[in-house]
């Protein structure tokens, strides 16, 4: 049978520790830069914006209430979403502060 496939060709296939630990190295740094870094950069935005929270903010809540900011505290918020009608909500519920002046115009559609 050896002298169909040279004893040479047989052994091509196999491969190298090293080049399998350069693949390996290759696909964790794939992974690296396209779902770790980018997930840790997110989080970190997200962060810093539940630190800069302030009484009078506008913002959008998670399920995509929104609301005025009456009373800040380390865990949550009182947040206002009429006219005497208040809500306390986690602040890791806040997705998005709106711009100055949101709310009225959507009151006024």
């Amino acid at each position: 049978m050896e002298f169909f496939i040279s004893a040479a060709h047989a052994d091509a296939g196999a491969a190298s520790p090293i080049s399998s630990i350069i693949m390996l190295v290759g696909f964790v740094a794939i992974f690296y830069f396209l779902l770790i870094r980018p997930q840790q950069k997110r989080a970190k935005e997200h962060k810093n914006l539940l630190a800069e929270l302030s009484m009078g903010d506008e913002v959008t809540l998670a399920g995509g209430m929104l609301g005025r900011i009456s009373k800040v505290t380390d865990e949550f918020l009182v947040l206002e979403i009429s006219k005497d009608v208040s809500i306390k909500v986690q602040k890791a519920a806040v997705t998005a502060v709106l711009p100055k002046g949101t709310l009225k115009a959507v009151d006024a559609e």
